[in-house]
């Protein structure tokens, strides 16, 4: 019972996608009789007097309603590129995306590396 517990706030799988100023991560987690379900966070960053505070909001997606869910996302973004801006490259943020993530990633490592001094 008590390893149950630990599992429904064990998270399973995790992805991070960052978008300019906020940072989606899409979670996968274990209820207590071992199903699993979605987490899709949004979280921005912001900044107040003292410091700054991470705004978040959460959507919680059961697997009843994963194929709605991606068919209804599919098709609000096929309505966007193909009837709202047709003529709009969205190709061009498939590669940024990749370019940016390798650039974060590099800049952790030297931040990282700084900080470390091998004397």
């Amino acid at each position: 019972m008590e390893e149950n517990k630990d599992r429904a706030k064990e998270e399973i799988y995790s992805k991070r996608v960052r978008a300019g100023k906020r940072t989606y991560f899409f979670d996968v987690k274990a209820t207590r009789s071992n199903d699993y379900y979605l987490t899709i966070t949004e979280s921005k960053k912001r900044f107040k007097e003292d410091g700054f505070v991470y705004e978040k909001h959460k959507i919680f997606l059961y697997k009843e309603d994963f194929a709605k869910f991606l068919e209804a996302l599919n098709e609000t973004i096929d309505h966007v590129k193909v009837d709202l801006m047709p003529d709009f490259d969205f190709s061009q943020f498939d590669r940024a995306d990749d370019i940016e993530d390798e650039a974060i990633e590099v800049a952790d490592e030297e931040e990282v590396g700084a900080r470390l001094r091998w004397d």
